[in-house]
Order: C-alpha cells, then sequence, then structure tokens
C-alpha cells in the first residue's frame, strides 16, 4: 500500500467511525445534449463566431485540404513548427519555408526557440468556442501547445459539439486534458488586455469540414 493509499484509507474509516452520511447526489437536470448534432452547419458557423470573437483566426477547409490550409497558417512562419509524433499524414504542406520539426521530447530551451505547433484536436464546443487536446499521438504532450508562440490546430467538422456536457462527453477523463479558448491571454486590474502570458500569443484555427 503506497503512503497515499494509506492515508485515504484512515481518511474512509474515520468518516465511517463517525456516522457520516455518504455524498448525496448531484443533480443532473441540466441540459446534456445540444439543439443541433455534431458537425452540423449551424454549430460549424457558432463555433466559428465564437473563435473570432476571441481573437482566433478561423480557416475553412475541405476535408482534403488541411494542407493547403496549413500552408495558408503559416505563410508568415519562418522558424521551427513543432508536430507531435503522431500527425496524420498528408497534413505538412510541402515546399514552405517553415521548417518541421517532430517532438521526440525537446527541451524547455528548444521548444522556446520554435516559432509554431501544428496539432489536431480531441474535441470542439461550439458553445463556448473551446478546443480539448487530450495529450494524444496527434496532439502531442501539454508543453508544445503551451511555448510556441503560434498554435495551429486542425478542428474536423465532425468534432464539433453543442454543449459543455457533450464534450466533456467526448472526452476520456484519465487523460491530460487541456481546454483552449481562443489565445492566451490575460488583464491586470485596469483591464490590459496582455496576449501571450500562458501559452500561444495566436490561435490558428483550421476548420475542416
Amino acid at each position: 500500500m503506497s503512503a497515499r493509499d494509506d492515508v485515504l484509507a484512515r481518511i474512509r474509516a474515520a468518516n465511517a467511525a463517525a456516522g457520516h452520511p455518504p455524498p448525496p447526489e448531484v443533480p443532473r437536470d441540466y441540459h446534456r445534449t445540444g439543439a443541433h448534432p455534431a458537425g452540423s452547419p449551424e454549430l460549424l458557423e457558432l463555433f466559428r463566431d465564437r473563435l473570432v470573437d476571441y481573437k482566433a483566426t478561423v480557416l475553412d477547409a475541405p476535408a482534403d485540404g488541411i494542407a493547403e490550409a496549413v500552408r495558408t497558417a503559416l505563410a508568415d512562419v519562418a522558424g521551427a513548427v513543432v508536430v507531435p509524433p503522431g500527425l496524420p499524414d498528408g497534413w505538412w504542406p510541402a515546399g514552405i519555408p517553415a521548417t518541421r520539426r517532430t517532438d521526440d521530447a525537446l527541451t524547455p530551451v528548444e521548444l522556446d526557440s520554435a516559432a509554431a505547433v501544428l496539432t489536431a484536436c480531441a474535441a470542439a464546443c461550439a458553445t463556448t468556442g473551446t478546443i480539448a487536446l487530450d495529450g494524444s499521438a496527434d496532439q502531442g504532450r501539454r508543453a508544445i501547445t503551451l511555448v510556441p508562440d503560434v498554435h495551429v490546430c486542425v478542428v474536423r467538422a465532425e468534432q464539433v459539439v453543442h454543449t459543455v456536457p457533450e464534450l466533456i462527453a467526448a472526452l476520456e477523463p484519465t487523460r491530460p486534458i487541456t481546454f483552449v479558448s481562443g489565445p492566451s491571454a490575460t488583464s491586470d486590474i485596469e483591464l490590459e488586455r496582455v496576449e501571450g502570458v500562458h501559452g500561444p500569443r495566436t490561435l490558428i484555427v483550421v476548420l475542416a469540414a
């Protein structure tokens, strides 16, 4: 038994000895599904509107045109672009100035020298304009999406759901989840907005439908 297991076992035993009742059931009477199915035109329009409101850039692309959209997204990027080890075949455009570098445990210094990162996503929510990353092979570890200044994220239409409960239901809870709602930004007490403090200053979403 680990120290953690030992501590938790003692807490449970103490609670049982004190006659504490079990925790109450959490009410689940909120909306758990949206009015539109995943990937519907209405959701994509809402998702696009939310992203633009958050100061993200949205590039629409057909399912077979992702590489061309990525080329446009990386047009002004001259440095290294980090990609996860499981980036889908055909997403990287040939003949662009940017240098592709696959993450193989890059050091913090190496990541800091990268200009951008290109990833997929796990799911997205139209209502909140939120993109979820879960560390899968096509997204990579969390660090590669937080350190480079530009994040190009490919979101497939069928990954866009209507509500937050649907987003949570689409994710694997044991994975390391990162929620992204626009470029990284924060404000001081005078509401002066500063971008790029906690992550990428620029978010470019390739919406593939």
